[in-house]
């Protein structure tokens, strides 16, 4: 008996879907032009890769630390040995009642499991990996699904991924740039974060980390000449970076892909050039 074939390749449709030409608005949020998305928004979405460049940025940023390996060993303190009633840990000589010395579990004595410096604190990534990792993150930036599961609130949002003009790299005043984040339906997830700032709970709050804060919008600019790079830090939760440094950092906070992302055109001729392709 023959098994019949049959081709089902018609009826597969891949998970994510990224338009090739998307839409360019103004600063009030009307439409200006079509733009022909870079083939970095075409990667295919790889959470592991993005995860693990997310990972090493992260840690590379760790300094290696440790204690002194002499630390609670300067001491002239032995064991007296057995027979004598009490434990036989090092001791110092020369008192009524000879204080311990040396073990870890006395005063003055050495820690048990002390931090080291040859530790390897950096998860090492190759090149071309970290590469594939942005340009995924990047794709990740234009499917609408990944940027709702993270959080964000884009129903007013006319389109993702959400390109403007270089007009907003030229914003120097905070009242234009939040007349222009509502035009374009971007603000009301801002609130949600300014919402939700709180007091971290622990000693951090004691070491110039006081608060929480989620991660809102970000906003790629061509250059880092740009006036809103000053002006829309003071946004809760909004980050603005040249489109040469984009990083896994910001595109996908905490490892998770698809951040909401306001695109400008430059930064989109920026990406044609062939950023972090090969």
């Amino acid at each position: 008996m023959s098994m019949v074939s049959l081709d089902l390749s018609p009826l597969i449709r891949p998970v994510y879907t990224v338009p090739t030409t998307v839409k360019v608005f103004d600063l009030s949020g009307s439409t200006i032009g079509d733009v022909t998305l870079p083939p970095q928004f075409l990667e295919s979405i790889r959470p592991d890769l993005i995860l693990r460049a997310y990972l090493s940025a992260l840690t590379a940023r760790l300094q290696p630390k440790g204690t002194d390996p002499m630390a609670g060993n300067r001491t002239t303190a032995v064991s007296f040995g057995i027979g004598l009633g009490i434990a036989r840990v090092p001791r110092v000589k020369g008192s009524l009642w000879p204080t311990a010395r040396i073990a870890p579990n006395v005063v003055k004595g050495r820690r048990a499991h002390p931090p080291k410096v040859e530790k390897i604190l950096h998860e090492k990534i190759n090149k071309r990996e970290r590469r594939k990792a942005i340009r995924s993150a990047i794709a990740s930036t234009a499917i609408k699904d990944l940027v709702i599961a993270r959080g964000h609130l884009v129903d007013k949002v006319p389109q993702i991924p959400l390109v403007v003009n270089d007009d907003l790299g030229r914003i120097g005043v905070m009242t234009d740039l939040k007349k222009t984040l509502m035009s374009l339906g971007l603000w009301d997830d801002i609130e949600r974060v300014a919402e939700r700032i709180r007091i971290r709970s622990g000693k951090g709050k004691m070491r110039g980390r006081r608060y929480k804060e989620g991660k809102s919008v970000l906003i790629v600019v061509p250059s880092t000449d740009s006036p809103v790079i000053r002006v829309a830090r003071n946004l809760p939760g909004v980050d603005v970076v040249p489109v040469r440094n984009l990083s896994v950092l910001y595109l996908a906070p905490g490892g998770v892909p698809g951040r909401l992302t306001l695109w400008t055109l430059g930064a989109i001729e920026e990406l044609r050039k062939g950023l972090f392709m090969g």
